[in-house]
């Protein structure tokens, strides 16, 4: 997937990736192409592969770590150069597809979960089978989470490769629970019932991002974690089924109770981070990688335990994050030959470069790095094995679910639940949206 990482304001970025930072990036590749791959020393010139990176951790510390490590590749491989290029999350289905639809997509790069399904139905990206030929005969295909490296499997090839997993989570304010004296809620009657033990003042029980990305993932967690889904296992849209209306209601409900932060209509996610952090909301749904993103507020920082649905259900979203090569590439043994090391050695994304996602493989996830934060040993032990794909009950992944990642009929669906509009009516609104968008069919 998209996704937008938690983070705190000064670091954000998110807003300000816009059409100027695209046409720069077009500058840049325009350029490349006019002078053409470095030589050495009036040799042949030396083949170049650039690489697109998805910034998923701090603004000034995450691309550093990287362009630390494709520079320690580079030193190991005098034959090939890689670039790297940190990207924003803001628009990025835009930014590749014009990217692509220009002749200057990269030569690989991460993107939203579903991005490589999409683009392969339209024949822009690389099959890796040969590559995960060599990790199935090394045995390196067995350091990959179960079922990591199989969900890139795409009208039977590997069309990608999974670097990490990623999850949306419950925090809590554990200071504000002790001083009321309510214990860590489980269930869905027991969040809604804290949340309003919770609320006075401009104290809330919950806070939520109501204009952002955000807001969909939000929605999505709910009915997953309720048992429901927006897709049959053939794949229509199945926004109207009875575990949904019943994780709608619950959401709803929190602000008819007065539970939830009035803000959140307007909350992007650094404002509804901020509330939570202020104290003027108790829970919140977020992203991973909170209590790395405020270290000073670590103490006051929990995160709930999957809660149990009204039927004993329990879900959140999950993603599988890849490495795609676009067939446009000039050198697709380097790019996979990049791809196939960067794999190995991400280490430092996460002990340097502080990425919020959970890695992939499992020989980083046992690095103490994971292993000695509570956190993020309760989401490995917890939260993994209850995330899904947004595309639950299907049986296979499919492309239109970058659509609806990266487009807003759920947003908007959550806005009008925060606003008390009517449930069913704003959830029909809100399929006849969907619909329409999955029918639409464009080029790049």
């Amino acid at each position: 997937m998209k996704n937008r990482i938690a983070s705190n304001p000064k670091r954000k970025g998110d807003t300000r990736s816009n059409r100027r930072n695209f046409l720069k990036t077009l500058g840049a590749g325009a350029a490349a192409a006019a002078f053409g791959a470095p030589r050495l020393h009036g040799r042949s010139p030396v083949p170049t592969v650039r690489f697109w990176d998805m910034r998923v951790g701090p603004e000034k510390i995450y691309p550093q770590a990287a362009t630390r490590l494709v520079g320690q590749y580079n030193a190991q491989n005098p034959g090939v150069q890689v670039s790297y290029e940190s990207e924003e999350w803001t628009d990025w289905p835009q930014l590749f597809s014009l990217a692509l639809s220009s002749g200057i997509a990269p030569d690989l790069s991460t993107g939203g979960s579903y991005q490589a399904m999409q683009y392969y139905d339209k024949g822009a990206i690389l099959e890796l089978d040969d590559l995960v030929a060599d990790l199935k005969a090394s045995g390196d295909d067995k350091d990959f989470l179960p079922g990591a490296l199989d969900f890139m499997t795409y009208k039977g090839h590997t069309i990608a490769l999974p670097w990490g997993v990623d999850l949306r989570v419950i925090y809590y304010r554990k200071d504000l629970f002790a001083k009321a004296g309510i214990p860590v809620p489980g269930s869905w009657r027991e969040i809604r019932e804290a949340a309003r033990a919770l609320t006075y003042g401009d104290q809330y029980g919950f806070v939520v991002s109501g204009t952002a990305r955000l807001a969909t993932q939000t929605l999505l967690a709910l009915i997953l974690n309720n048992g429901g889904g927006l897709f049959t296992a053939d794949g229509e849209i199945d926004m109207m089924n009875d575990r949904n209306a019943e994780a709608f209601r619950f959401f709803s409900n929190l602000a008819k109770d007065g539970s939830m932060n009035p803000g959140s209509t307007k909350f992007g996610q650094p404002e509804a981070q901020q509330a939570f952090l202020s104290g003027r909301g108790a829970m919140f749904i977020d992203t991973m990688g909170m209590q790395t993103d405020f270290p000073d507020q670590t103490d006051k920082i929990g995160l709930l335990p999957p809660p149990t649905g009204p039927h004993g259900d329990k879900g959140t979203i999950s993603w599988i994050p890849n490495v795609m090569i676009y067939k446009r590439t000039k050198n697709p043994d380097a790019a996979k030959a990049f791809l196939k090391w960067w794999s190995a050695h991400q280490k430092p994304m996460w002990t340097e470069g502080h990425c919020t996602r959970l890695p992939a493989r499992a020989s980083i996830a046992a690095d103490p790095y994971f292993q000695n934060d509570p956190i993020t040993k309760q989401i490995l032990e917890q939260w993994l094995a209850v995330g899904k794909s947004p595309g639950a009950h299907k049986k296979e992944i499919f492309p239109a679910l970058n659509d609806l990642e990266g487009n807003g009929p759920m947003m908007t669906l959550a806005h009008d639940l925060l606003e008390g509009r009517d449930v069913v009516a704003s959830m029909q609104t809100a399929e006849n949206r969907l619909k329409a968008l999955m029918k639409y069919e464009g080029s790049y």
